[in-house]
């Protein structure tokens, strides 16, 4: 039996019901393969089943509202800084729904192929990346560990597995060789590696390496599920 209560909320002159309910967790699965997730900017996640979940509709967004709000800011009026909150909310909203299609769409995928999710902790992301100035906005209002929350508690739900492992070097590792340099990333979308010649976009790459060091750790999972070089998956996205 579902309980739950609601309460009644006002927000920037809006009113609304908010209702908590209690949902019954699944089992959880023993997980016969395992789904690694990038996640990025460019391409918001990538999954180790080759697809790609794009950054654009949010970057059009945000674009198209970038010199308004740069207008907006210099005239700095009260009515200003009202439209400014108003365009802020607005995309806050469309960004966090981005996020729940995403995440919905990945845990529906791990459990109709009783596969564990892989992310990384991308922790403190924000102070551990360098990033260009004209790109900081779009990189400081990402929203990455909201992602990583939805995928979290849909899973939880689902009884799906989620497996966080350390992202260091996952974009410049190779997935056959394990060779790391970043020598193997020559541009920022293309990985190839200097010492097997694996090669294959960048983002899906590092998907790979996620998954992979998710089976590494996980003995319970069946199956072989590493990329090797003559793999056409790694060998032909060029």
């Amino acid at each position: 039996m579902v309980r739950g209560q609601c309460d009644l909320v006002r927000k920037h002159k809006l009113f609304y019901l908010m209702v908590s309910v209690d949902i019954p967790e699944q089992p959880v699965i023993e997980p016969k393969n395992v789904i690694g997730v990038d996640m990025g900017i460019v391409n918001i996640s990538v999954d180790s089943t080759g697809k790609y979940y794009s950054g654009d509709g949010i970057k059009e967004v945000r674009e198209r509202n970038s010199d308004l709000r740069s207008r907006l800011q210099s005239v700095n009026t009260r009515s200003a800084k009202r439209h400014l909150k108003k365009l802020s909310g607005k995309e806050h909203r469309f960004a966090t729904n981005t996020n729940h299609i995403i995440s919905k769409e990945i845990v529906n995928k791990a459990k109709g192929t009783s596969s564990a999710i892989a992310i990384e902790d991308l922790t403190g992301i924000r102070m551990r990346e360098t990033v260009k100035k004209r790109n900081k906005y779009i990189h400081n209002s990402w929203a990455f560990y909201q992602l990583r929350l939805f995928i979290e508690y849909k899973a939880k739900e689902a009884g799906i597995p989620v497996i966080v492992i350390d992202p260091h070097n996952t974009s410049r590792e190779c997935p056959n060789c394990h060779t790391i340099s970043k020598k193997n990333r020559p541009e920022r979308s293309i990985f190839k590696c200097i010492s097997c010649g694996v090669k294959g976009e960048a983002d899906y790459i590092a998907s790979l390496n996620i998954r992979n060091r998710a089976v590494a750790n996980q003995p319970i999972v069946a199956g072989d599920f590493f990329v090797h070089c003559d793999s056409p998956v790694a060998s032909s996205l060029l």
